[in-house]
């Protein structure tokens, strides 16, 4: 093709984006630190999902028209820091496009290259070795080589071939990823889009594999890249949200057309693309509980074995549902908390602005009273497993219906989410929202406590923020996979201690020998006040037997312990 109009890149921006649905868990494995909290895959999934509802019924020939779609609904379902940039790269494209009704492959050359420029502006400090290099080093090769391309077709092509070469070399740019022997997810991630781009140039249009069991084809860009991805499981990650799938299935027999069912492979095939399995078999009967992302591929599997007697699907995420299927939850609870809100905010539209508001990510219903005691106005549910969309901060940003507006991300991987949701909102004169970059749960904490509403909104901004600089973080969670970081060896399901700046502490058998030893570590002497936050997973009893006893080890630092309910984090940990 010498040139595509509107359609046919719809076309291939919807091939990009079914091609990374369906390496979305593999793209989830390339986790550097070995937590459970490898979600650069489905974050970039559901950035790419937002950003496909925007154009698949659209039937416009312009490709500005598309690509200003595209890149809006990116912009909005944005999630984590790979899905914003994903986003900003899109952005970028579009600016390109602006004018336009036809690309040529140069054209399309200017249009990456132009993705590039905005998606570094979008980093404070652009970290090499990521998927910033990637596009950086393939769009230059591209507009390098440009002469020599006659169709979109060989644009593509050559843009793959050059982003496939700069993934492979992300772990020398980086070498943490050198050490645990991945390449960079989020470079994974764009390369898978940009090849079910040029798959789609060539006729060869990547459908969406609903069915994610039969995953037998895996991506180029992936089987090249390394060699960890074949049969990759779903991301720890995804425990945390999902369908809570529970079947009741009469076995069948081969004259009933149904497979001999064999209970170890049967069971085998859940855990791989499930979590929280539970499966109990009485002669002809098995009964099966599982959380997945993709319950229509469980009941397909399953159906092969026998019929169901009973079947019963609920919605663990609303939030990942909308932006997957682009509708609402049916399940009571989210109707009703729908409809709660939609009256607040029509209440609130008759209201005049207040002069402050105050928005949090939170996880755990301990840690969301901390946060409503010490003045914020609105709870953004997610954190290190279920990174909120920039759509999620601009809601919680007109719920606060107040003029001077402070989100606090508490996860590194929210920070940039955050901000672009308070870039869209320049275009609404009346509302001043603002990010305070807060990286961990103890320094939003922090940040809070110095929250005056008698002050000037910019010396309130300058106090919060230089109270993250007074708080040094640590966290407990156990070991997804077995690997070896800073000279410390980590054994899969032991505990690690974590400290902010990303050093292993310790790798052990027990949460509570790791949160000593991560105290130990942070226990410096000019700390005067430590903060220890336990997760879901440890009982009240126990919290106030470990706050005496780490008081009696520590005579000289308070030390506060509580409950914050937390999943994944045994315990979250702040020393100032």
């Amino acid at each position: 093709m010498k040139h595509i109009n509107g359609q046919e890149l719809k076309q291939l921006f919807l091939s990009g984006a079914n091609n990374l649905y369906n390496h979305y868990p593999e793209i989830d494995q390339l986790n550097v630190f070995p937590v459970p909290d490898g979600d650069t895959g489905m974050n970039m999934n559901l950035t790419l999902t937002s950003g496909s509802k925007e154009i698949q019924n659209n039937n416009d020939e312009s490709v500005e028209t598309i690509s200003h779609l595209f890149a809006r609904g990116l912009m909005m379902g944005a999630r984590g820091n790979s899905g914003v940039i994903t986003s900003q790269i899109f952005k970028g494209f579009s600016e390109a496009c602006k004018g336009k009704n036809v690309l040529s492959p140069k054209d399309l050359s200017t249009a990456f290259s132009k993705g590039k420029e905005i998606a570094y502006k979008a980093v404070k400090t652009p970290v090499e070795g990521t998927i910033l290099t990637v596009i950086r080093e393939a769009s230059a090769a591209l507009s390098e080589k440009i002469k020599t391309v006659s169709t979109i077709e060989m644009a593509l092509d050559l843009l793959l071939k050059e982003a496939n070469k700069s993934l492979k070399h992300t772990p020398d740019l980086l070498p943490v990823l050198k050490q645990v022997g991945v390449v960079d997810s989020g470079g994974a991630g764009l390369t898978v889009i940009i090849e079910g781009m040029a798959k789609a140039a060539k006729g060869k249009f990547v459908e969406r594999n609903e069915n994610l069991a039969e995953g037998e084809a895996v991506s180029n860009v992936l089987s090249t890249s390394t060699g960890k991805y074949a049969g990759a499981q779903l991301s720890e990650s995804e425990e945390g949200y999902g369908y809570c799938t529970q079947l009741l299935i009469r076995l069948g027999n081969t004259e009933e057309g149904k497979k001999p069912f064999n209970e170890e492979k049967f069971k085998n095939f859940l855990a791989n693309h499930g979590k929280s399995l539970v499966l109990v078999r009485d002669d002809d009967l098995v009964k099966v509980h599982v959380h997945t992302l993709t319950p229509g591929m469980m009941l397909n599997y399953a159906q092969q074995y026998g019929e169901f007697l009973t079947i019963t699907i609920e919605n663990m995420s609303e939030e990942h549902h909308n932006i997957e299927h682009g509708q609402n939850a049916t399940d009571m609870a989210g109707n009703i908390a729908r409809a709660k809100a939609e009256k607040e905010a029509a209440a609130a539209m008759n209201t005049p602005l207040k002069e402050f508001g105050l928005i949090a990510v939170s996880s755990g219903e301990g840690l969301d009273e901390m946060f409503r005691e010490l003045g914020v106005d609105v709870i953004v549910s997610g954190g290190q497993t279920m990174n909120p969309s920039t759509q999620d901060f601009l809601e919680a940003i007109k719920k606060t219906h107040a003029r001077n507006v402070f989100i606090l991300p508490n996860n590194s991987n929210i920070v940039l989410a955050a901000t672009q949701a308070c870039d869209v909102m320049v275009e609404d004169p009346e509302i001043h929202p603002c990010v305070i970059p807060s990286k961990s749960i103890p320094q939003g904490l922090n940040a809070l406590m110095q929250f005056t509403p008698d002050r000037d909104p910019d010396e309130v901004y300058e106090s919060m923020k230089a109270a993250l600089k007074s708080v040094t973080s640590g966290s407990i969670t156990y070991a997804i996979k077995d690997t070896d970081i800073g000279g410390v060896h980590i054994t899969k399901d032991y505990y690690m201690a974590m400290r902010d700046d990303k050093k292993v502490v310790a790798c052990v058998p027990d949460k509570i020998d790791a949160l000593k030893a991560l105290v130990e570590s942070m226990a410096t002497p000019d700390v005067a006040v430590l903060t220890i936050i336990a997760g879901a997973d440890i009982k009240e009893r126990d919290i106030s037997i470990l706050n005496e006893a780490l008081q009696q080890s520590y005579p000289d630092i308070e030390i506060n312990m509580s409950s914050g309910g937390q999943p994944i984090y045994s315990f979250l940990v702040g020393a100032e």
